[in-house]
């Protein structure tokens, strides 16, 4: 059974191929991790699976039907997502923002009504805003954005959650828990990270981009191995395991390592991990 799946997509933006003949197949529940270095094509691929854009080729459905067929409003109800980057220039409160997640279960010009309300406070409470609802938004430091930006998607009730990025600006106690959080709920996610450790903690399967191209996909064992690292980074690992998932521990450039024993007045051939 599959609830959301992209088959062959492609995405050129004038004569660059952004994501190229990539597929992907999500079961529902579980979450995929998409990995890759800047450019790779991480929130392009991203945008092509909620339908804010149309795949050059290829086809994203969802429950087997494409997305050009399931329409707008049953896309939104179904498939949130929370980007990078987010600014507003409106006087908005924290409360404001989350609930922007219930339109998709909104006709025009209702009220708002007590399950919106209820969704809200429940999506706040799980991010930890209860206490910022009634900040402005333009008072908040990113990472407090960021948080504001998932309850707004948590508030909608998808079933699909598509996030570009959601630990970028949050300490590390912010990180762990909200990939807590996101490894918890009963959705089926899609999520963009760099840090690979994190990665390996809270995702089911990893899609590992370069290029735009989809280079290899599997369980975060399979997927993290030095050659994969050194391949696709262009870094040196080494990694281990730990009881359920794979820990790597980057090396520094052999040149970096001496003149740092230079600078203490020592020598070794160990080269320390960052």
């Amino acid at each position: 059974m599959t609830s959301l799946h992209a088959d062959g997509v492609v995405r050129r933006l004038g004569d660059k191929v952004v994501v190229d003949n990539v597929t992907l197949t999500l079961r529902p529940g579980e979450t995929v991790g998409l990995l890759g270095p800047n450019g790779s094509g991480k929130s392009t691929l991203l945008r092509l699976l909620a339908g804010v854009l149309a795949p050059t080729a290829g086809v994203v459905t969802l429950d087997g039907r494409p997305l050009t067929e399931v329409g707008r409003r049953v896309t939104a109800r179904r498939i949130a997502t929370a980007e990078q980057h987010a600014d507003t220039q409106t006087e908005l409160t924290v409360r404001d923002v989350v609930a922007l997640g219930r339109i998709p279960h909104r006709r025009a010009w209702t009220p708002t009504t007590a399950a919106d309300t209820a969704a809200v406070n429940e999506a706040l409470a799980r991010a930890g805003l209860t206490d910022r609802a009634g900040q402005s938004w333009h008072t908040l430091s990113g990472g407090e954005r960021q948080r504001t930006q998932i309850a707004r998607a948590l508030a909608q009730e998808p079933r699909e959650l598509l996030l570009d990025e959601p630990t970028n600006h949050l300490d590390i106690q912010h990180q762990l828990d909200l990939l807590e959080l996101i490894a918890g709920l009963p959705v089926t996610t899609v999520i963009a990270l760099h840090d690979l450790n994190l990665a390996a903690m809270y995702c089911d399967r990893l899609l590992v981009l370069r290029d735009g191209r989809a280079v290899t996909e599997g369980t975060p064992a399979e997927v993290l191995t030095p050659t994969l690292i050194e391949q696709v980074y262009g870094v040196r690992a080494e990694v281990t395991s730990d009881p359920g998932h794979p820990v790597i521990r980057f090396l520094r450039p052999a040149a970096t390592a001496d003149r740092i024993s230079l600078k203490r007045g020592t020598t070794s051939d160990v080269r320390p991990a960052f």
